[in-house]
């Protein structure tokens, strides 16, 4: 996969607090990839300094291959602060000026309000926005020019659930068409839902990063259950990756230090004798992995 932002040792400091330290990932082309931690852990402060709002301390970090200049900020959406449009003028020519200071033809405006949900009311004033309206103009202006890469900033924030499930709908779309995707969020079910890739931050260092599906199979628990529970008990000790096990009710939930497979945990047994009567994975959420990740870092 073509990497699209290489990012090597970035700091930031305000002060004597260590906003991003020594944080290093890569983001390849076409992936949604998540910057997941609660606040004040350096997300929008990483942000900025990868669209060259603030400079960072140390450190460095390329787009397309290449050191971050104009040309490649040009390829680059993004929605970082609050919606922020003339409230006395309509969408379009909110957008219009948006193309104009982007250098961007008026080409694409109406298709991406159209994606936004907003061309019915594309010639309504600003002011008469709802917040989750407004929310979408700047999603809208941000996709102006067809940009490769989106960069996101709590984009659901403030957002009621309908809200949140359109912007999720944009996004997903945007995704679909092969444009990458740079999301930061401390909403842990959204990165789940959305992203493919996370990173997960705690004071400005990366505690964790990697495929989200791989994120959710880390320490699988399984539930067994047999008519021989001492020998079931006896055989599971002897599995790759076994911690432990709790008993409850005819039934042991076995955890495990790595990824495993049902269906060989399943021969494993049957090739010792026992048959199975009860089988199934339980995995833990992004959100139990992500707080117990927290937990265990000072």
């Amino acid at each position: 996969m073509e990497t699209i932002l290489h990012v090597e040792k970035l700091s930031k400091s305000y002060g004597k607090i260590k906003a991003v330290n020594q944080l290093s990932f890569e983001v390849g082309r076409g992936q949604v990839f998540g910057i997941l931690g609660p606040n004040g852990s350096g997300k929008t402060t990483t942000l900025s300094m990868l669209l060259d709002l603030m400079p960072p301390e140390n450190g460095e970090f390329s787009w397309f291959g290449q050191p971050p200049s104009k040309e490649s900020r040009k390829r680059i959406g993004s929605v970082i602060e609050s919606p922020n449009f003339f409230p006395y003028l309509d969408a379009v020519i909110n957008l219009k000026i948006v193309a104009d200071i982007k250098d961007k033809p008026y080409d694409d405006i109406d298709e991406v309000l159209k994606l936004a949900g907003l061309y019915e009311r594309r010639f309504s004033k600003f002011r008469t926005f709802s917040f989750g309206m407004r929310q979408r103009l700047a999603l809208a202006s941000a996709l102006l020019g067809k940009p490769e890469v989106l960069i996101l900033d709590e984009p659901t924030n403030g957002l009621d659930p309908q809200g949140i499930a359109q912007i999720r709908e944009i996004i997903a779309l945007v995704a679909s068409r092969g444009t990458t995707i740079l999301l930061a969020s401390h909403l842990l079910d959204e990165v789940q839902k959305i992203c493919s890739y996370v990173v997960v931050l705690r004071k400005g260092i990366m505690l964790f990063g990697g495929n989200v599906k791989e994120v959710l199979a880390v320490s699988d628990s399984i539930e067994l259950s047999a008519s021989d529970m001492p020998a079931l008990i006896a055989a599971v000790r002897e599995l790759p990756g076994y911690i432990s096990f709790i008993e409850t009710e005819g039934m042991i939930q076995v955890h495990f230090s790595e990824i495993v497979n049902t269906a060989g945990i399943n021969t494993f047994l049957y090739q010792r004798g026992i048959f199975l009567s009860h089988l199934a994975e339980k995995r833990r959420s992004l959100e139990q992995h992500f707080l117990e990740l927290l937990q265990e870092t000072p």
